[in-house]
């Protein structure tokens, strides 16, 4: 039986796409990953196994869920909230990334404002702050998306992605995402509301005037996935400018640099 996590880690996270990208954004050599609202933390593992001489520090409140991949010295993790659980200083890092729209997990922008600053003061020089975010004109509509995921033993994972409730008015929405295992047909697994969010659905406008108040002297936005990559496997990525055509549904990083 696959665990919600494993169903997650399939059907919503892809770190094999993350490390390279955050890599490129970043424009150096990173070698110190900081991945808050951390989850299973199955990033920091693969970028210390991608990353030659990296270090991930992997901060989540479930300690439980944290350990899901067991322990690799080279991944620090911290149980505790992000805006206090770290030390500048000591918990230092090239690249911080929340992912999975994790920052909407701060409802009130007082609450984005000090996490923000947070960030900004654990980064090395050069450094960069990394958070997706989706938006464009469907961003309040409720409703659902299906998408299918094939696992190697030939099981067809059904990913249900629900918009469940959603207020413009105060940005506050409400997700679910929902799992069906079958093999030829055959129903193996059922996980109605596996996970369950209450958001703030922060517009990209909004996270780049709280960065910048934050103290990061520039920011940008990149499309969620590499503009390209080449026959070596070398990913490219170019920030999305003011006029540039976006999709009328769209997922982007928004990045602040120090």
């Amino acid at each position: 039986m696959l665990s919600r996590h494993d169903l997650y880690e399939r059907c919503v996270q892809s770190p094999r796409h993350a490390v390279p990208l955050l890599r490129v954004v970043h424009g150096g050599q990173p070698r110190v990953l900081g991945e808050d609202f951390a989850g299973t933390a199955a990033l920091s593992h693969l970028w210390v196994e991608r990353v030659e001489g990296g270090r991930a520090i992997a901060v989540d409140l479930d300690a439980e869920t944290l350990h899901t991949h067991g322990d690799d010295p080279r991944v620090l993790k911290i149980v505790g909230d992000v805006r206090t659980a770290t030390r500048p200083g000591e918990h230092d890092a090239d690249v911080i990334f929340v992912g999975n729209f994790s920052i909407g997990e701060l409802h009130t922008r007082d609450q984005l404002l000090a996490y923000l600053r947070h960030a900004r003061s654990r980064l090395n020089p050069g450094g960069v702050f990394v958070c997706d975010t989706y938006g464009g004109e469907t961003a309040f509509l409720v409703g659902s998306v299906e998408r299918d995921h094939w696992t190697d033993d030939d099981r067809r994972v059904r990913y249900t992605w629900e918009q469940r409730e959603a207020d413009p008015l105060t940005g506050m929405v409400v997700n679910a995402l929902h799992f069906r295992v079958d093999r030829g047909g055959e129903v193996e697994q059922t996980m109605h509301d596996a996970f369950v969010y209450r958001w703030r659905l922060w517009s990209v406008p909004e996270l780049r005037d709280a960065m910048t108040e934050a103290g990061f002297p520039s920011t940008e936005v990149h499309d969620h996935v590499p503009d390209a990559v080449d026959d070596e496997g070398n990913v490219y990525a170019t920030p999305i400018e003011s006029g540039d055509e976006v999709d009328a549904s769209f997922i982007v990083l928004v990045v602040g640099r120090t």
